[in-house]
């Protein structure tokens, strides 16, 4: 997908780094067997091996595909974004620390951000 396909939706979440609401994703409480690839560009990001429940209100998952998911510190100096390792489409947030899973890892990821491809 080329930046000027996004709606204005879109385009505010993974280009001016937005937020979708919180229970609003479609990908939220979305639990199939396959791939979630970035919207903009289609690299690999996560699998559904790796997404569990947050209650937070967005997609998270545990781990991301391997090289393809980069962290960089989020503006509000506290947090650290996420984004596609390849396009730089922003993606969510990764929390570390909460317990959550054995990796102690929280992707929080917004679903406009991402597409499933199922296995």
């Amino acid at each position: 997908m080329d930046i000027k396909d996004l709606s204005p939706f879109e385009k505010n979440i993974i280009i001016d780094k937005g937020t979708e609401p919180p229970f609003s994703g479609k990908y939220n409480d979305f639990f199939e067997n396959g791939i979630y690839v970035c919207k903009l560009c289609n690299t690999p990001l996560f699998s559904s091996e790796s997404k569990f429940k947050g209650h937070c209100g967005w997609a998270s998952f545990d781990c991301e595909i391997q090289d393809n998911v980069k962290r960089i510190p989020d503006k509000d100096g506290i947090r650290t974004e996420i984004v596609c390792n390849n396009c730089n489409a922003h993606l969510g947030h990764v929390f570390l620390g909460e317990g959550f899973t054995n990796k102690n890892t929280r992707h929080c990821v917004n679903s406009t951000s991402i597409v499933f491809l199922p296995k």
